[in-house]
């Protein structure tokens, strides 16, 4: 059955805010230490402990170093300023992204199904990314040199996020909170193939089984995105590896190793290591968002659902 597309009321746009950010704060939480881990890994490549080639072992063996050298607080570095950035990221988010869809729902040729074209979900989906990605960089920035301070123990650690926050703006200025911008506007790429391939397939498990989008089960969801996460994950990775090299390196501006901008640091990484530089930390990224993903957008369709079950 079609699905009726309607525009979205004020109601609306703040139950896809509240849905948005509570889903990804429960995916965030979840998958925190195997974001450490990544991050630990597309900074610094593998570490000396990682001396086996199956990626299980190599997670299983960062995570026990972790513990073993800074606590079970270890695995959680980097989470308060990722569930204060998810709070405006996937608010923002989900929120541009369903306003656009319905302004470009009143001028695109919609089929007898009613579906937005796959070129209008890219827009809507790119234009959120933009959206939220000027609005929380500041944030990721300080996300991935807490996660990753403790591999540089030289440098004088930041002691949360407002001592980060300020420390940054005073040392670096504006520049260094807004450091990886250009590659993480690059990363838009990656929810303009993510979110039309999630669309298209929701709307293909709904035609299968005869039923509305709104209508499909939790499993059909957590198909839907974690698809979707794989996809765009494996064809945009590289700008990630990059994005968080240009935000780590705020301290080590006059070092010979000092990254110009996203373009110069690409060069670099591919010279020194190939393409297996540009997909450190893949495999571990892999396990880490194919979950977060299925977590956040079912949890997000569950939460949706439900308030505009209590509304109806």
């Amino acid at each position: 059955m079609p699905e009726e597309f309607h525009h979205p009321t004020s109601r609306d746009l703040l139950c896809n805010a509240f849905a948005g950010a509570s889903a990804g704060m429960i995916a965030a939480t979840f998958v925190c230490p195997l974001d450490v881990i990544k991050t630990r890994l597309q900074v610094h490549g593998l570490p000396n402990i990682a001396t086996s080639s199956f990626r299980g072992s190599i997670i299983f063996s960062s995570l026990q170093e972790i513990v073993r050298k800074e606590g079970f607080r270890g695995m959680y570095h980097g989470l308060s300023p990722t569930i204060l950035a998810l709070l405006p990221n996937w608010a923002v988010y989900f929120t541009v992204y369903n306003k656009l869809k319905s302004l470009l729902h009143s001028h695109d040729a919609v089929g007898t199904d009613n579906q937005l074209s796959i070129g209008a979900n890219i827009i809507a989906a790119s234009g959120a990314g933009a959206a939220t990605t000027f609005v929380t960089n500041p944030l990721w920035v300080v996300k991935t040199r807490l996660q990753t301070q403790m591999m540089k123990p030289a440098v004088i650690p930041y002691r949360g996020i407002i001592s980060a926050l300020r420390r940054i703006s005073h040392e670096e200025g504006i520049r260094g909170l807004y450091s990886g911008l250009l590659p993480a506007l690059a990363g838009i790429s990656h929810v303009a193939i993510q979110f039309p391939v999630y669309e298209n397939m929701k709307t293909y498990l709904a035609n299968r089984d005869n039923i509305t989008v709104d209508s499909l089960s939790a499993g059909s969801v957590a198909i839907a995105s974690s698809l979707s996460k794989v996809l765009a994950s494996t064809m945009t990775y590289p700008h990630e590896v990059v994005r968080s090299k240009l935000q780590e390196q705020g301290h080590y501006r006059n070092s010979p190793a000092h990254y110009a901008g996203g373009l110069d640091c690409f060069k670099k990484i591919f010279q020194k290591d190939g393409i297996s530089g540009l997909y450190r930390g893949y495999g571990t990224n892999l396990v880490r968002t194919t979950p977060a993903a299925v977590i956040t957008f079912t949890s997000y369709e569950m939460i949706q659902r439900f308030f505009s079950s209590i509304h109806s």
